[in-house]
Order: C-alpha cells, then sequence, then structure tokens
C-alpha cells in the first residue's frame, strides 16, 4: 500500500488555466492535489521543453500560482502539470568540482551529464522552524588570511562570518571577489562554491576562463542564474548556491561561499513580488524584502553533525552609489564585515578601492584578533580620521600651512594609503605587476613602521602598488 501511495502522491496531475510572463496559474480538479508552497511542478511546453515551476502562492477553486524558473514560451493552454510532491534539487558530490549548473542543477558547460546519486533540495524548513543538527555561531573562531593587506588588517576574516563588498557599477567588486577566490584556493587549498546570481553572461564567461588560467577549477563548483534568466531562476539561484555549500560542509570540510550579486537576488525577489500581484513597500522594494534576505543569510552557520563552516563572501551592487538603499541596508544588517567600495579612491588609482572609514568590522575586537592587530588596525583608522580633517584644510592653505605635528600624520597617512594597496594576481594583466600574497604578520609590520615614522625617509610613490615592506 505505501509504494502504491507515493506514487500517487508523486502523480498529481493538474493543467494550465494561466501563462503571464514567468507567472504559471495551474488548476488542480482535486484539492487535496494542490502542491505545498516551493513544490515543484514540471509542464512539457508545445516545443518539448520541459518547463520546471515552484509553487508561489494558493489561489481559490485549486489553483497554485507558479514562477517559472526557465522560459515559459510555447507552454499551451490546458497543458498537463504534473507535481512532483517535493522541492527544487539538485545533485550534489565531489562530480560537480569544475562544473557549471544552473539553479535546476543541470549542467550547462558542455561537459556531458553529471553522473551522482545523490540528490539535495534547494529549500530548508523555514524560520522559525528548528532544524535538526544546526547551531548558531562558532565555538572557536579561526582566523582566515586572505593575503590581501586592508582587509587582514582592518577587516578580519574568520569562518563562519559573512562579508560583503558593496559598490557601485565598475568599482572592482568583481575583481577583489576573483582574488579572494585565487588566495583561499592556492595558499590554503580551500575549496569554494561561485554563485553568479543575476549578472551578466560576459561576467560569467570570463570568470569560467580566467578560473581555469589560474588552475582554480578543480577545486570550485559553480551555479549560474544570469541576467537573460527569468527572476525565479536569479532568485532560486541563491538557495542553489548555498545548498552546494551544505553538502559540501557536511563532508566534515570549510568552504567559501561566493555571492555576485547578492542585490540581483532581492531585485529578482522585488520582480517575483509584483508579478504575484502584491502591493510593494514604500520605496517600491517587495513587502517579504527582509524575511526573503533573513531566509538566504540564516543558512550561513555551522553546524553540530560537521565541523565544516561556511563562509561567505557577498558582492553588493549599491543602486547610484546610495548606501541607505533599503535593499543593501536589510544586507548589511546580516553581515560581520562591510568592504564599501569608494568611487574616489579608484579616481585616485588606489586598488583595491576599500574606504576604511565607510567600511565597518565586528571581528576587529582584541579577543579575536590579539591586542596588538587591534591596536595596530585603531591607530590607522584614527591616522585617516585625521588625514581626512588635513586634507580639506590643506586644499585651501596648502601643506606648508600645516604644524609640523600635522604635516607628519598627513604624510604618513598618504604612505599608509599607498601602502595597503597591492597588485593583484587576477589583475596582472591589466597592471603590469606581479600579483602579491601579504601575511598579516607582514601587514601589521609594515604599519607599525610608518605609523611610528621609520619610513619618513621614503618618498610615498616607493610604497604604491607594492607587497611587504622592504
Amino acid at each position: 500500500m505505501l509504494p502504491e501511495q507515493n506514487n500517487q502522491d508523486t502523480n498529481k496531475t493538474g493543467r494550465v488555466v494561466s501563462v503571464q510572463g514567468p507567472v504559471v496559474d495551474v488548476k488542480f480538479d482535486v484539492i487535496r492535489d494542490v502542491p505545498k508552497i516551493f513544490e515543484m511542478v514540471t509542464i512539457n511546453a508545445h516545443d518539448g521543453r520541459a518547463v520546471t515551476l515552484e509553487v508561489a502562492e494558493h489561489l481559490p477553486g485549486g489553483i497554485a500560482r507558479c514562477i517559472a524558473m526557465n522560459s515559459t514560451l510555447n507552454i499551451q493552454r490546458n497543458a498537463i502539470a504534473k507535481s512532483v510532491g517535493a522541492p527544487i534539487s539538485i545533485p550534489v558530490g565531489d562530480q560537480l568540482y569544475a562544473r557549471i549548473i544552473n539553479v535546476m542543477g543541470e549542467p550547462i558547460d558542455q561537459k556531458g551529464p553529471i553522473v551522482t546519486t545523490e540528490r539535495k533540495p534547494i529549500r530548508r524548513p523555514q524560520l522559525g522552524t528548528k532544524v535538526a543538527g544546526f547551531k548558531k555561531g562558532l565555538a572557536m573562531p579561526e582566523l582566515i588570511e586572505t593575503g590581501i593587506k586592508i582587509i587582514d588588517l582592518l577587516f578580519p576574516v574568520f569562518k563562519g562570518s559573512k562579508t560583503g563588498i558593496p559598490g557601485g557599477a565598475a568599482l572592482g567588486k568583481s575583481v577583489l571577489t576573483l582574488e579572494i577566490i585565487h588566495h583561499i584556493v592556492k595558499k590554503h587549498h580551500g575549496t569554494c562554491v561561485f554563485t553568479g546570481a543575476g549578472e551578466r553572461i560576459r561576467e560569467g564567461n570570463e570568470l569560467y576562463y580566467e578560473l581555469q588560467k589560474h588552475d582554480i577549477l578543480p577545486k570550485m563548483m559553480m551555479v549560474f542564474g544570469q541576467m537573460n534568466e527569468p527572476p525565479g531562476a536569479r532568485f532560486e539561484v541563491a538557495m542553489t548556491g548555498i545548498t552546494l555549500a551544505e553538502s559540501i560542509q557536511r563532508q566534515n570540510k570549510d568552504v567559501l561561499l561566493f555571492v555576485d550579486n547578492i542585490f540581483r537576488f532581492i531585485q529578482a525577489g522585488a520582480e517575483i513580488s509584483t508579478l504575484l500581484g502584491r502591493v510593494p513597500s514604500e520605496t517600491g522594494y517587495q513587502p517579504t524584502l527582509l524575511a526573503q534576505v533573513a531566509e538566504f543569510h540564516e543558512r550561513i552557520r555551522s553546524m553540530e553533525e560537521a565541523g565544516g563552516s561556511v563562509t561567505s563572501f557577498e558582492a553588493v551592487y549599491v543602486p547610484a552609489d546610495d548606501l541607505t538603499d533599503p535593499a543593501v541596508v536589510a544586507i548589511f544588517s546580516f553581515l560581520d564585515n562591510t568592504l564599501v567600495l569608494s568611487r574616489e579612491r579608484i579616481q585616485l588609482g588606489l586598488y583595491p578601492a576599500i574606504d576604511p572609514l565607510l567600511s565597518s568590522s565586528s571581528t576587529l575586537d582584541p579577543d579575536l584578533v590579539g591586542q596588538r592587530h587591534f591596536d595596530v588596525a585603531q591607530e590607522v583608522l584614527h591616522i585617516f580620521q585625521k588625514y581626512e580633517e588635513l586634507r580639506r584644510i590643506v586644499l585651501v592653505v596648502g601643506i606648508d600651512e600645516l604644524s609640523v605635528a600635522d604635516r607628519a600624520i598627513f604624510e604618513r597617512a598618504r604612505k599608509l594609503q599607498n601602502f595597503l594597496t597591492q597588485p593583484f594576481f587576477v589583475a596582472e594583466v591589466y597592471t603590469g605587476k606581479k600579483g602579491e600574497f601579504v601575511t598579516r604578520e607582514e601587514t601589521l609590520e609594515g604599519c607599525e613602521r610608518i605609523i611610528s615614522g621609520r619610513v619618513d625617509y621614503k618618498p610615498e610613490g616607493e610604497l604604491y602598488m607594492i607587497g611587504a615592506l622592504p
């Protein structure tokens, strides 16, 4: 009886009654056959394509309103729709290394099918539901050296932490993300999952060949839901990415999850909300904005039955460089570190263009990084703050009018600013300079020497785009 019952459950069928862009209404004649929210429904289009839907709403009359994960072109009225009886699931396992999949777990790299028997649903139980085997936070935080001076000094990264890289268009979010991947794989032999959410196809293509060139692909799993795809794919791709990361974590491994771009995930959620006819909030975003951001970020945590951790780096597009945008503010509330990229620093040629005064870190704590590191970082921030004040004065009266003490701070701040720039491995073709990996100790020692005045005799140009201080 039991297998027969299961067979009936997975063969509930309905018919298409409406298609409006990526929104498809499916009517089930038997009310109890209506699939649950987030369950998967499949349709065969008139041209033979399989169209995957996810249930988003229940309407009166046994109608399930669904969001399509791929194109709804050629779906006919009254076409048969089959309920799978479970959420969208994707293949997991070591076979996914060096492969690219889409939101439904299908390979899109033209390297043949993925041979694995293990599959995982991309949806977890809702917030507020107890999830067996999970705990919050890490008992003993472990520092991850990124090899990038300004990050290791002012925004230290720990296993299990969440780091956001907010910035407007063309400020180097993707390049910085790629450099971190390079350092983690090459120096720490780490494992990474890259999630391309709503970005350009060109960028995904360039990323793939860049990773291939630097021999990083064997340690990467990639999932893409790019700009040309329906909003359902761009939204759910974030869930597919975190599901891949969780599957590696369950193998007792530490994994880094890179999302480019988490803002596009929210943007896709807003499109879906509008298509479903929900009244937007005052700012135009979906009324469920915070819940959707929380649903994704609450899955980035440690697990009791597995010793592994998920550490995330998320590029955040900032519309019109406005850091008070509601979507950006919602993302910030879940991050441990925010590395704000500044257009002004790009114009000055300071790469990476992280603004230390606009950025913030909750991990820069003497109990976590040690008293020496904390003191050096605080002194660097103090000098930068003072420099901003002096810079405005210098623009008016000139540097010669400053007192001896202020002039020393001004010049040391400029040296620190130059010292915290760095040539990237992934940008060698653009800069012509060999990339540098700088240890935390080398960074601290270099900053101490500049702060104490031991390199006052050096011109600031000598400290620009170098690795460790010679």
